[in-house]
């Protein structure tokens, strides 16, 4: 009986070990994030809307603050060497190919939805938003969802950086 006993404990704590786990909180994600891929789905969009890979950071402090900071690494050098005289091409190709916001963060529903209140970033419709990204954490994964820019859905997936 005690070999039977000690054998579902075994068992219980090998499942409760390799089983996923969820952020419960906000502090299991406090750090910084590297992309590793931002796929689209959306028919005749970009697979890989910011690069393959992308290059870029999202950060989660301890003070319930965030900034993401997403760019394609092929991004073209302006011809002028100048921000302020890139050409309609130029500047087009760095607003399609990047995006950048800060302001608060929460995880809420069991570690199952990240709230992003976003402050401002490089696409000035989403000042002031709230948005609910359904989200998981496994290990050093994090995987979201979000309904992007026009309602094109796209999935992220950071891995903690080290």
């Amino acid at each position: 009986m005690l070999r039977r006993s000690i054998g579902a404990v075994t068992i219980a704590a090998l499942i409760g070990v390799a089983a996923p786990s969820q952020a419960q909180t906000a502090r299991d994600l406090v750090g910084s994030w590297t992309p590793v891929s931002i796929t689209s789905a959306a028919p005749g969009r970009d697979a890989a809307a910011l690069g393959d890979p992308p290059s870029g950071t999202m950060m989660f402090g301890s003070d319930g603050r965030f900034a993401l900071i997403f760019l394609r690494g092929d991004l073209p050098k302006f011809a002028s060497n100048s921000r302020a005289l890139g050409t309609p091409e130029e500047n087009r190709a760095v607003v399609q190919g990047s995006i950048a916001l800060f302001g608060t963060y929460a995880v809420e529903d069991a570690g199952k939805t990240l709230i992003l209140r976003i402050e401002n970033g490089t696409f000035p419709n989403w000042a002031g938003a709230e948005q609910r990204r359904e989200m998981r954490l496994v290990g050093d994964q994090l995987v979201y969802s979000t309904s992007g820019s026009g309602g094109v859905a796209a999935t992220v997936t950071l891995r903690r950086a080290t």
